[in-house]
């Protein structure tokens, strides 16, 4: 209990921009398709929002080396509030664009900060307990940040303006905190040819979970209402994938710490490529197995990144974590980029079932990829734990490098 007064004011912040962040999406997906946006409109701002996520990963340990923690957050969370905020006043895609850009260099920004302040602020004594409470809050937020589409209505000022107050709201926790904000550490260099060198295939494995999460989050309100969904109920549906994947999290854990990550990898695609087939058969058996269906396709999707990460720290020295983690945040947000974008134009083209169909030959490459890598050397020895690792910023890898290999 002690340890989550503590951090009280982090992990409120922390909840208030995941309600915030989380329920733009679907919001821009429901009010693009009002407004009369085009499908490949629709995914540019998916797109957009996983740009400015990537830049604002980059970006944000330079600025909190300038100004500080909490003037750092401040400025990030206006560019968010901004973002949000502006919305209504001007109609158009790529503006909206630009404004999805802006709440994604939030998001990265913001959690950045509070990663930050996190890692020094911890120690092995309760690093496990502190991110274990975090990633709780964090969950909670992303799956009521879903369901809030029910009671948004789409193409209103109501709308973005409460999620607007939500983001700035967040400001209050951390800014008035009474707790002394920490030194600020060297930013890390951005080197993906880490990632490479250490493991093809961590790399593989992030870009594909880069593909999965970003285009069934972005896109996927599009998918559930093409396929009859109304706006409360895909608030369920995306809601439901969330939760399969906090599920999944424990079992994927077990296995990966007890046979070779990537046997365990490539499980996990195979599952993910038969969760897409079930997601696509069971669009017309009715809601409930639609829901179940976004579960299952979640419990296979979600544990892809850490277990890509957990089998990429497997291979790397101590002193090369954070910047292993900035190299796989980056190939992530590569995959996550354009996913939006070609996952709405070929449901444009193809219809709603497009959707799976690409995420299920991304997977395909990542099981023919994995198989090839295996035959070409052994598992690495030792190894050090599974770790549910957020894909929130770069400086993560700080947080977990003094708990072992991961």
């Amino acid at each position: 209990m002690r340890l989550i007064v503590s951090f009280a004011a982090l992990f409120l912040s922390v909840l208030l921009l995941q309600l915030s962040s989380g329920g733009v999406g679907p919001l821009d997906v429901l009010s693009g398709t009002e407004l009369g946006f085009t499908n490949g409109q629709i995914g540019l701002l998916g797109s957009a929002h996983f740009l400015g996520f990537f830049v604002g990963c980059w970006w944000a340990p330079r600025v909190m080396g300038q100004v500080g923690h909490s003037r750092a957050f401040a400025a990030f969370t206006a560019a968010g509030a901004i973002g949000l905020l502006a919305h209504m006043m001007v109609i158009d895609p790529y503006a909206w664009a630009l404004m999805r850009a802006a709440t994604g260099f939030c998001v990265a920004g913001c959690y950045t900060v509070i990663e930050a302040w996190l890692q020094a602020k911890t120690d092995n004594a309760n690093r496990g307990r502190t991110m274990g409470t975090y990633r709780m809050v964090d969950t909670a937020g992303s799956l009521v940040a879903q369901l809030m589409i029910g009671v948004l209505a789409p193409a209103s000022y109501v709308s973005y303006n409460l999620l607007g107050i939500l983001c700035i709201a967040a400001l209050l926790p951390l800014t008035l905190s009474r707790a002394t904000q920490p030194d600020t550490g060297e930013a890390p260099r951005l080197r993906p040819g880490l990632a490479w060198r250490l493991s093809p295939l961590a790399v593989a494995g992030v870009i594909v979970s880069g593909v999965s999460g970003a285009a069934f989050r972005m896109v996927g309100p599009l998918y559930g209402a093409q396929v009859g969904l109304t706006a409360d109920q895909i608030g369920f549906f995306l809601a439901a994938y969330v939760l399969g994947g906090a599920f999944a999290q424990w079992p994927a854990g077990w296995a990966a710490d007890r046979h070779d990550r990537r046997h365990v990898l490539i499980w996990f695609s195979v599952g993910s490529i038969a969760a897409c087939g079930v997601t696509v058969v069971f669009s017309g058996l009715g809601v409930a197995a639609i829901f179940v269906a976004a579960l299952v396709f979640g419990a296979a999707t979600f544990p892809i990144y850490s277990i890509s990460a957990a089998h990429a720290h497997d291979w790397a020295e101590d002193d090369q974590r954070v910047e292993l983690s900035a190299a796989l945040m980056f190939f992530y947000a590569i995959g996550a980029t354009a996913a939006p974008l070609v996952t709405a134009w070929l449901i444009a083209a193809y219809g709603p079932g497009a959707l799976f169909a690409l995420i299920a030959v991304a997977h395909v490459g990542l099981v023919i990829f994995g198989i090839i890598r295996m035959r070409r050397r052994p598992s690495a020895q030792p190894r050090g734990p599974y770790v549910w690792i957020p894909r929130t910023s770069f400086l993560v890898g700080r947080i977990f490098r003094r708990t072992g290999k991961d």
